[in-house]
């Protein structure tokens, strides 16, 4: 019996097939029945500030070109020539060190390398050699590019190749409205790096999912906080959160949270540095930590978590304004319901606070099951015009390129995608109170691929 989204809510146990990750029919059937029909981040709006901006974007076998117009909207097409199908943008394998995408501006037409053909910013074909050889019977239509829908949301660019795909505002639902209130739109890359990893990219994106992998991977850290988490199915999408085995008042909504430790004014700064400064200086902002630094200066002895974590943020938000970064106004309830982190369906993932994003996405490397490109990538409020100029920088999976946090993610993915080879393994048996996120990835994937549903377990029906 496959699972419902009520079966999720109810917490029922399940399994799922591994075909997914390792079957190289699979990643081809993906080809033809996801990747062309659902929504996915392209880029940052900041990546096409200007008219004649332009960039690739490739996934699978699809290329396409996102172009920023002359009068500032944006228009995507497929990067093919409709004449004889050559790219109309030369986009190399991606490429450790070498190929990430291509891009460049002020781009007013393009032109194909192999005839000829040109298209205007509109797609619309403006030249063909010899156009009276087809004995004028070539209609607009059958010359023009083909074009790919193309909306932004949250400062991301988005793209669905689709053309009866739903609004994107209607694909985001529940989980869009709740992260508008955090503004990610007015927020910038701090850094961006990714890598060619071996793992299939489901199995690289569920790494990040959720943190009931805390305690056997990061073990660092429970000397800081306690990682007990719940996650919850949104319909397409998924959040977690932090969450109480009891009633715990150390632990509080959303990434905002006391530490373990008698102290809360100096296990909150403890806590906040010591993931800081492993997750390659994200999921926070230097204002937290230093506001936080000074909770033990600040706050008399015996103070509580709640005044410890009021008097936290209010100090950071003061520093914030006195150096330009104006904080958004979320309410509590939105809050606590936007949780820690979302898994935005098919392949993005963004931890949320109100100054900073730590995001992730992945995407199937050639026709290879075997492998993925992952990229991450930390989004910050900055003071105008202070923004740092980043780009996509290949980095290795070390601990040296990406934090010891990132790096023991790492150091599971490979060997759970080979792992999921052996003969002795029976499925996967997912926790539906920490893990509900990775079983509605694969919830939602069945429904598009036509097969590998999460099924209830035996004594579940």
């Amino acid at each position: 019996m496959t699972i419902t989204p009520e079966d999720m809510d109810a917490e029922r146990l399940v399994t799922y097939p591994t075909e997914a990750f390792l079957s190289r029919d699979y990643l081809q059937d993906e080809k033809k029945l996801l990747w062309p029909k659902v929504w996915q981040m392209v880029e940052r709006e900041s990546d096409l500030p200007n008219p004649g901006d332009w960039l690739t974007y490739d996934v699978a076998d699809e290329s396409i070109v996102v172009l920023r117009k002359d009068d500032g909207t944006l228009r995507a097409f497929h990067n093919v020539c409709p004449h004889r199908g050559r790219q109309l943008v030369s986009v190399p394998e991606m490429l450790p060190g070498r190929v990430h995408d291509v891009r460049g501006n002020n781009r007013k037409s393009f032109v194909c390398g192999f005839h000829g053909w040109s298209f205007d910013q509109d797609g619309n074909n403006i030249y063909i050699l010899d156009p009276q050889d087809w004995h004028h019977k070539l209609t607009p239509e059958m010359t023009c590019l083909s074009e790919v829908k193309v909306d932004v949301w949250g400062g991301f660019i988005y793209i669905n190749m689709d053309p009866d795909c739903v609004p994107l505002k209607e694909w985001m639902g529940r989980a869009g409205e709740l992260l508008d209130h955090f503004e990610l739109e007015k927020m910038r890359y701090k850094w961006r790096q990714w890598a060619i990893y071996p793992c299939n990219w489901k199995t690289a994106l569920e790494a990040f999912l959720e943190p009931y992998h805390v305690a056997g991977t990061h073990t660092q850290l429970l000397a800081y906080g306690s990682y007990y988490a719940f996650s919850k199915q949104y319909g397409l999408h998924s959040v977690s959160g932090y969450d109480t085995r009891s009633d715990d008042a150390s632990q509080a909504s959303g990434t905002t949270r006391a530490g373990k430790g008698d102290d809360p004014r100096i296990s909150t700064y403890e806590l906040i540095r010591e993931n800081y400064e492993t997750i390659n200086y994200s999921a926070s902002t230097d204002t937290l930590v230093k506001a936080a630094s000074r909770l033990v200066d600040e706050l008399p002895e015996g103070s509580s978590v709640g005044e410890v974590i009021a008097h936290w943020m209010k100090s950071a938000k003061a520093d914030d304004a006195a150096r330009g970064v104006i904080w958004p106004d979320v309410p509590p309830e939105v809050m606590t319901e936007a949780g820690l982190a979302w898994g935005l369906w098919p392949n993005q993932n963004i931890l949320h606070g109100v100054t900073f994003g730590l995001c992730y996405r992945v995407r199937p490397y050639g026709d290879d099951p075997d492998k993925c490109v992952f990229e991450a990538y930390a989004l910050e409020r900055f003071p105008d015009g202070e923004e740092p100029e980043t780009e996509w920088v290949y980095s290795e999976p070390t601990a040296e390129n990406w934090g010891l946090v990132l790096e023991q993610d790492f150091s599971n993915m490979a060997f759970v995608h080979k792992g999921m080879k052996s003969s002795g393994f029976r499925g996967p048996l997912p926790n539906p109170h920490q893990e509900q996120k990775v079983i509605n990835l694969h919830r939602n994937l069945a429904a598009f691929m036509g097969r590998g549903a999460p099924r209830l377990l035996p004594d579940q029906d």
